[in-house]
């Protein structure tokens, strides 16, 4: 699983994040508390921090996917789902609340409306997801 993961790492690498200076710095903070738990996912999202660029709040545009972010993407089949990215204690897949420390989590911090991401999940599948369209959360969303 390991390889698969870095082989998201190396195709997200065709897309400029971009993290708030807060979720950057929770971000680190969890990641790096959960090397021991979840390795993969961990080192995942540490990467994606340290290639992000780390911006202000005030200067992330709306449509940058961030924590607490309501993220509309299209897979490649087509199918269209909506979901909020949320910390771990926060998740629940039954009310569409996915966890950051989650494949699909971490491939969708810092991406854009727009944009596109290729992915591994948990049971090996290779996806494929375009981001439709991203809403900024709400200032309790966090």
């Amino acid at each position: 699983m390991r390889s698969a993961l870095r082989q998201n790492i190396k195709q997200r690498r065709e897309h400029n994040i971009v993290v708030s200076e807060n979720d950057y710095a929770r971000l680190t903070g969890l990641a790096e508390s959960s090397l021991d738990r979840l390795p993969e996912i961990a080192e995942e999202l540490l990467s994606e921090m340290d290639r992000a660029k780390v911006t202000p709040l005030s200067r992330i545009p709306a449509t940058v996917i961030r924590m607490g972010s309501k993220v509309t993407f299209r897979s490649g089949d087509g199918e269209v789902k909506t979901v909020t990215l949320v910390y771990p204690g926060k998740a629940d897949i039954a009310e569409g609340r996915i966890s950051i420390l989650t494949p699909v989590g971490a491939a969708l911090i810092g991406l854009r409306e727009g944009q596109s991401v290729a992915w591994t999940s948990r049971d090996g599948r290779r996806l494929e997801f375009e981001i439709v369209s991203v809403e900024a959360p709400r200032d309790d969303a966090n």
